[in-house]
């Protein structure tokens, strides 16, 4: 369960930035996770709140923005949308897919008081 890692990770770096910044505690994180990232929503948000306990993040509201998968197709020379990974673009059906967007984990913002 990679998601744990990735709670742990995240949890560190928004503890970490509002100690630097002088702040107290966070009350809300917003993390964008994209489709296409193999990062599984409820998951993280399961794993977010373990990884919280005891931190400057603890009892912080978690939103999740989700991101569409967007893909550059070389066989169509078309950008288009992909919901998942593994699927074949949706113009053509090749699978000469590069990724341009939606592999993505980030954190899209804080609230501290």
């Amino acid at each position: 369960m990679h998601e744990m890692s990735l709670s742990m990770e995240t949890v560190d770096l928004i503890a970490a930035q509002t100690r630097q910044k002088g702040f107290n505690k966070v009350t809300k994180v917003w993390l964008e996770i994209g489709v296409l990232s193999c990062v599984e929503p409820d998951t993280i948000a399961f794993c977010f709140d373990l990884a919280a306990k005891e931190t400057l993040v603890e009892g912080a509201e978690l939103e999740i923005v989700s991101k569409e998968g967007k893909a550059l197709c070389y066989d169509c020379d078309q950008t288009v949308a992909l919901a998942k990974r593994g699927d074949s673009c949706p113009l053509c059906q090749g699978y000469k897919l590069k990724v341009l967007q939606g592999d993505e984990m980030r954190i899209k913002e804080i609230e501290v008081e």
